[in-house]
Order: C-alpha cells, then structure tokens, then sequence
C-alpha cells in the first residue's frame, strides 16, 4: 500500500497521496482506490488512515472544546461571544449570576462589551449559535497578559506531540499558557518581557509549522532572547 507523501509534507488539492486500503480521513477524498487531498496542509497517515491538517481554515466549534473570546453584546439575559468562528456564541446570565434577576442585576458590571473571557463550549449544532460556560476552575474574565491569535489548525502544533511544544514554552519562559481551541492562545507571565518571547515563540511556530526539529529552534531562540535580555540589563545598569 504505497503512500507518495511523508508524515508532516505540504500538499496541495488534487495530489495522490496514497494507494490501497486507507481510510480517506479529513480534508481527503477516495476515488477506487486512491486517496487525493482536498486542501492545502499537512499530510498525516498511520496504518489505517491518511488525512491532512489544512493550512488555513477556520474554526469550528466542538462540545468540549476551551475558547478564548470577546464579548461584542450584552442583552437582558446574557452576553454575546466572538469565539473566532463563522457564529457568534451565547454566554447566558444565569451560568455566571447565581439566582439571576434580569430586572435587578447588571450584567455589563460583570462583563462588559470588550472584555476577554476563557471558557468552554457547552453545546453546539448548527440549528443554534454555540453555548458557553465559565463556571469551571480557570475559566472566566481575563484580567492580565497578552491574547496571540494564530491560524486554528495550527494549534496542535503549538500543542505539541503529547504537550512537548508547551511544555517547552512553559518550562523556558515561566509563564502560564492557556491555549483556545480558536486559534487564541492567552500568555500570562511575571514580566512583560517573558510573555514577549512566548509570543514570538507561537508566531515562530506558526509560519515554521510544516518542517521538523522544530521544537528544537524555538527552545534556542528563548534561550537567546533570555540571555539577550539579561545582557542588556546588566549594560543598562553599568551605564548609570
């Protein structure tokens, strides 16, 4: 059963990637008993399926899934959610609010129009607009750090096989990484300075997703920022 493409190569729509009795898995059709690609991405395969991670798709929302999102309305019984999909999601009052009273409690004293919030989607079919909860440990108002917004399916690769890509950033930097689904990523550290190289770290393994040794030039490049920096500081001070 031959396969034409490795693990992790570009392929565009239309190229032959497999031969035999693969399951033709995401982005992928089957025509007898041939597999072609239907998108740009990543080829990916194992004993039983071939598949590909595309490039550049949006998201779209999953039971389950930690977002990250802007509210864009406040009405009498909750908040509308941009969750960086093609609908807007629904926040209800009454998940957040404790025996909610619409004509007594005011909901943009909570959350107003602009804020950031991490939560988790409760249910979704496309009949209605997603649902969302906060009433989970870690899950509510953002108050502090930078949001990076990156291609969805990239996500997995900031991930990393079995968390090896966070847990670098993690390790290297000291900041706490909450990772949406929706391609927003929230970065909180001690200083400015540390979520900066988080930051330009993600953005590294967003245009470098396709190619291998990956983790490797991301762990380098913390580590020459860091040093960088605390070169620059120690100058700073010599020169007062």
């Amino acid at each position: 059963m031959p396969v034409f493409y490795d693990n992790r190569e570009l392929v565009t729509p239309g190229d032959l990637l497999a031969e035999g009795n693969y399951a033709a898995g995401k982005n992928t059709y089957k025509v007898g008993n041939r597999i072609y690609a239907s998108q740009l991405g990543l080829m990916e395969y194992d004993k039983r399926e071939v598949r590909v991670v595309a490039l550049n798709a949006f998201y779209t929302p999953s039971v389950g899934d930690l977002v990250i999102g802007k509210i864009v309305e406040v009405n009498v019984n909750g908040w509308t959610v941009d969750i960086n999909a093609p609908y807007l999601a629904t926040l209800k009052a009454s998940d957040v609010i404790e025996r909610f009273r619409p004509q007594r409690d005011d909901l943009l004293s909570v959350l107003d129009i602009g804020d950031l919030i991490t939560a988790k989607i409760v249910s979704y079919d496309r009949s209605r607009p997603p649902t969302l909860t906060i009433r989970e440990p870690g899950l509510g108002k953002i108050t502090y750090g930078q949001v990076v917004k990156i291609t969805p399916t990239k996500i997995p690769r900031v991930i990393g096989r079995k968390g090896s890509m966070i847990s670098v950033l993690k390790r290297e930097t000291g900041c706490k990484i909450v990772v949406g689904q929706n391609g927003l990523i929230l970065v909180q550290g001690r200083n400015p300075e540390d979520e900066r190289l988080v930051v330009m770290a993600i953005h590294k393994i967003e245009r470098e997703a396709h190619t291998s040794g990956l983790t490797d030039r991301v762990t380098e490049m913390i580590r020459k920022g860091r040093v960088a920096r605390n070169e620059s500081g120690v100058a700073g001070k010599a020169n007062r």
